[in-house]
């Protein structure tokens, strides 16, 4: 079998380009989502349901997405929830021809369930890599969001022009391209993610057990209790997933908060496009400083990140620096998403990865649809202000969890120095 950095390599880009497709697929339709539900429904109020029943779909198949890739391979995982994305998308399709609002949600589910496969490429990227060099890894699959946040919306209007060229209702189109993105998705995991990720990864625990920093032995399953009781295993967790609510909270409020002080759609777009900026463009930074400086302190920068972002944002009115704070959110979320990802990996041993992988995507999918939701309670209730600070009290958590994993690995291998 082919362990070389260049079959790595090969492997890792095969995976950013799969990640690019899914994202690219699932937001050409999201980008009309809201669009078509008003349409089908009548009513606005229906707007955010798409989006809801998307995470939620991603949170149902998380967990078993892991399991089946733990027993099966990361190969066919990754090729099973193209083929669920295609079928998704396929039905949201027929749906806004057929004007049926139920199948439009059942196909908008369906691609949330897809996305509950496809986010755990990054794991595959992580597993098949030494300790040293799993954040550069999975950096490079998570920047394949910025494809998809580019390609992703350019697709709608011409495929909505290709809809009516065939007296079809142009709403319709996107969601026939994202099922072409899907399924050119499949083929190239399919065909050529080949060796399985998993595999490299079983070999490489083999060879190098010893390299993993808090994780058992490599057969080893240890009780969730074992491993959750891991200072390595908290910080990720709490990292990834209370990262995660900050940023949903605040990002998701942003607009309606612009929009309200008499902001243009286009000064709104210009701030969310700095967001996505900050969420996606820097990743490979984020890898490569969690690499070579830890995964602890890339974290506790990201947690500063995120604070500055909540601090500045309801401070401000001017366009450029709400564009400032947003680019901030979007760092600080990559950097806490980047160095928690491969810190969990770290952790665990390959027996235990598909279920505690899973698990924490569960947490991820359900805490985003909590932020959606939350965001906008807080805001009507309490304004964009105190909102925002709830954010910055919970960015506090990992914040003091992963400082004091810092702190603590500081005493110890000062400790070691001094003994020897």
């Amino acid at each position: 079998m082919n362990t070389s950095a260049s079959a790595r390599g090969r492997l890792t880009w095969l995976l950013f380009f799969g990640r690019s497709l899914g994202s690219a697929a699932y937001i050409a339709g999201a980008t009309i989502g809201a669009i078509v539900a008003k349409e089908l429904t009548g009513q606005a109020a229906f707007a955010g349901v798409p989006g809801a029943l998307y995470l939620l779909g991603s949170a149902a198949a998380a967990y078993p997405a892991a399991r089946f890739m733990e027993h099966t391979g990361r190969r066919a995982g990754l090729s099973l929830g193209f083929v669920v994305g295609i079928g998704g998308a396929i039905v949201a399709g027929f749906a806004v021809l057929a004007h049926s609002f139920a199948g439009f949600l059942l196909g908008f589910a369906l691609m949330g369930a897809s996305q509950g496969f496809s986010d755990l490429g990054r794991y595959a990227a992580a597993e098949m890599h030494p300790v040293a060099e799993r954040a550069r890894a999975i950096s490079l699959v998570v920047l394949g969001g910025t494809v998809g946040a580019i390609a992703g919306p350019a697709l709608v209007g011409p495929m909505g022009r290709v809809a009516e060229s065939f007296q079809r209702d142009p709403l319709a189109g996107p969601w026939f391209a994202s099922a072409a993105l899907f399924a050119l998705g499949l083929l190239l995991t399919y065909f050529f993610l080949r060796p399985d990720p998993r595999d490299l990864g079983r070999q490489l625990d083999a060879q190098h057990a010893a390299t993993l920093a808090d994780a058992g032995q490599p057969g080893e399953v240890r009780p969730l209790r074992a491993i959750l009781r891991q200072p390595g295993t908290q910080v990720a967790v709490l990292a990834m997933s209370l990262g995660q609510l900050v940023m949903v909270m605040v990002m998701a409020i942003t607009s309606v908060h612009m929009k309200d002080h008499g902001h243009s759609l286009d000064e709104v777009s210009l701030v969310i496009m700095a967001h996505t900026l900050g969420m996606f463009g820097l990743s490979v930074v984020a890898g490569r400083l969690a690499d070579n400086l830890g995964r602890a302190p890339v974290i506790v920068a990201g947690c500063g990140l995120l604070i500055a972002a909540c601090l500045i944002a309801p401070l401000v009115h001017e366009t450029y620096l709400l564009a400032l704070a947003l680019f901030l959110l979007g760092l600080g979320w990559n950097f806490c998403y980047v160095a928690g990802g491969a810190l969990l990996t770290d952790t665990l041993t390959l027996a235990e990865r598909g279920r505690m992988q899973g698990s924490n995507d569960v947490v991820i999918a359900l805490v985003s649809a909590a932020g959606n939701l939350g965001s906008g309670l807080l805001f009507a209730a309490f304004g964009y202000t105190l909102m925002a600070w709830v954010s910055l009290a919970v960015t506090l958590v990992p914040l003091a969890f992963a400082f004091n994993l810092v702190v603590s690995r500081g005493r110890v291998r000062a400790a070691e120095n001094s003994g020897n």
